[in-house]
């Protein structure tokens, strides 16, 4: 009995997955249709369970906004109808609101837009799955085991009266016989009721087994650094003991590529937080993963590697590797993608311990002037010595700037006007941003594709076939010249430059990023652009603060 009352609060315990660290929610800026929304979306620790939606517009011109969740593997055909999002009272432009998710797995929010101007429509990319598990507060745990005896003991009182007592005629008294028979029924029915319970314990127990099984654990992996021929060779090698087991299947040879890259690799030295790479390791086998390491100073590193699965679901790998010091024999480095970028900077906290590198930049902070290696520099857009709010949606503001205090052209860097990464000074938190929001573009690619498809039910593809032909998308887009390949990107992800626009918003040396830091503590912000065919890293530190201590 405690066990089956134990096992109903069991259930109460998912949390949304992403290809990010420590930060569950997601965001989405940008247009729907002809409205500029920012969309924060929270995704619910159970399953099923209500994501909140929030809806924030610059203007007024929106009267209504609907969401409804469309999941992967039923695709638009199987998606339920909207549900109405609120405007909040006093919040001119803000709306809020919920949607129920009701299957586990890779899935997205479809929001629609009515107001003056039309309709809008945008799809946010979201994963939930079960990750763990609480303990029933003991209080309740009592009162439902109370309550559980009560009624059983009602339905044995109510089987014997009805063999005895109801049977009587007014004015008549039961017989011994019928007291036998009151009492040999009532022992019968609890001898049922107790292997009801006891059948019922023991299913949810094996319930409870399979749900501890199945959840969600986050992909393992064992990094190294090997030498060859004197270069320093990153490896990655995916752990998939038991995946039989937790039916992962052949996840692994229906990755699709996020930016034109199957894998987005980023490290970073600890404790210091002092030098970060942004790398893009091939695939060797299924399960292998390499890239050259450039020149980066030997030390631990933090190790955040970023994939996404055909149906959209984004994960990222987490571990630590050693970097050996590079020997001095090696002269010419080797770079497995063109891409591939470095960058050493003062470390956290110790400003004037900059170090010597051909590659090194100052760490800058909110409303400062930060000089970048082609010597023009970015403003961080705030008031100095701003410290930010755990839990609140930001827009991170950045100009880029000639040497000559003229507005910079910015080139597309992996089909966007700008990259970052920010990761918590201890590591917990992590997530590779775009403009456009705090999810995968390959998310949002695959599950627009899947509305589209009018299939009821997804039917995968056979794992080597489709393997080979991203192999061959790979090949084919290393042999592109840069513009090109940037523009072909661009058009894959619906990011299109015309004129002085891009992906509808005007084009100039100002860069946003839509985020909300998960918790307080020092970030530091590894902001990535691309000028004269060159990507630039620049470097920001950022301090948080619980709004309870604010």
């Amino acid at each position: 009995m405690k066990n089956l009352f134990f096992l109903v609060g069991f259930l109460l315990c998912a949390v949304a997955a992403q290809a990010h660290v420590g930060s569950a929610g997601v965001l989405f800026q940008g247009q729907a249709g002809p409205y500029r929304v920012m969309v924060n979306v929270e995704p619910p620790d159970v399953i099923p369970g209500t994501a909140r939606i929030t809806v924030f517009s610059e203007g007024n011109n929106i009267t209504g906004v609907q969401a409804r969740p469309i999941y992967f593997r039923s695709g638009d055909e199987g998606a339920p109808s909207y549900d109405d999002i609120a405007a909040v009272a006093g919040q001119a432009g803000q709306f809020q609101g919920i949607v129920w998710l009701m299957e586990r797995g890779s899935s997205s929010v479809q929001i629609e837009l009515n107001g003056s101007l039309g309709k809008g429509q945008l799809v946010v990319p979201i994963v939930a799955v079960s990750t763990a598990q609480r303990d029933m507060p003991s209080s309740l745990g009592w009162l439902l085991t109370g309550l559980g005896l009560f009624l059983v003991l009602l339905m044995v009182t109510a089987i014997g009266a009805s063999v005895s007592d109801g049977l009587l005629t007014p004015g008549k008294v039961l017989s011994s016989q019928q007291k036998r028979k009151r009492w040999l029924n009532m022992g019968i029915a609890t001898g049922i009721c107790a292997l009801i319970l006891y059948g019922g314990s023991g299913w949810w127990d094996s319930w409870a087994a399979d749900y501890r099984q199945y959840m969600y654990k986050p992909l393992q992996a064992t990094t190294k650094i090997s030498t060859e021929e004197g270069q320093r060779m990153f490896n990655l090698q995916i752990d998939t003991t038991n995946w039989a087991q937790m039916r992962r299947g052949s996840m692994l040879s229906t990755l699709v590529p996020d930016h034109g890259k199957l894998m987005h690799l980023f490290l970073v030295r600890t404790p210091g937080l002092d030098a970060f790479a942004h790398l893009h390791p091939e695939r060797r086998d299924s399960t292998t993963f390499q890239a050259y390491v450039p020149r980066l100073p030997a030390g631990k590193y933090l190790m955040y590697a970023d994939i996404v699965q055909l149906s959209g679901f984004a994960e990222t790998i987490v571990d630590t590797v050693e970097i050996p010091d590079l020997s001095p024999a090696v002269t010419a480095l080797k770079r497995t993608d063109e891409e591939d970028t470095y960058v050493v900077t003062d470390p956290l906290n110790d400003p004037k311990k900059v170090p010597l590198d051909e590659n090194v930049v100052v760490c800058g902070a909110p409303g400062t002037r930060t000089k970048l290696k082609d010597g023009s520099y970015v403003v961080w857009e705030g008031k100095a010595g701003n410290t930010y709010k755990a839990g609140k949606p930001y827009q991170l503001n950045f100009e880029v700037f000639n040497p000559d205090g003229t507005p910079a052209t910015l080139e597309p860097y992996l089909g966007m006007p700008g990259h970052a990464a920010i990761v918590r000074s201890d590591g917990s938190v992590y997530i590779h941003l775009h403009p456009v929001g705090t999810y995968a573009m390959a998310a949002e690619q695959t599950l627009k594709g899947r509305i589209a498809d009018t299939t009821r039910i997804y039917k995968r593809p056979n794992p080597q076939v489709f393997r080979d032909s991203i192999n061959r998308y790979l090949a084919h887009l290393k042999t592109l010249p840069s513009a090109e390949r940037e523009a072909f990107l661009m058009k894959e992800m619906g990011m299109e430059m015309t004129g002085s626009t891009h992906n509808g918003e005007e084009h100039t040396n100002r860069i946003s990023f839509p985020y909300s830091f998960p918790k307080d503590g020092q970030y530091r912000i590894f902001l990535q652009i691309k000028r004269s065919g060159q990507v630039i890293t620049g470097v920001f530190d950022a301090k948080v603060k619980d709004t309870t201590t604010l």
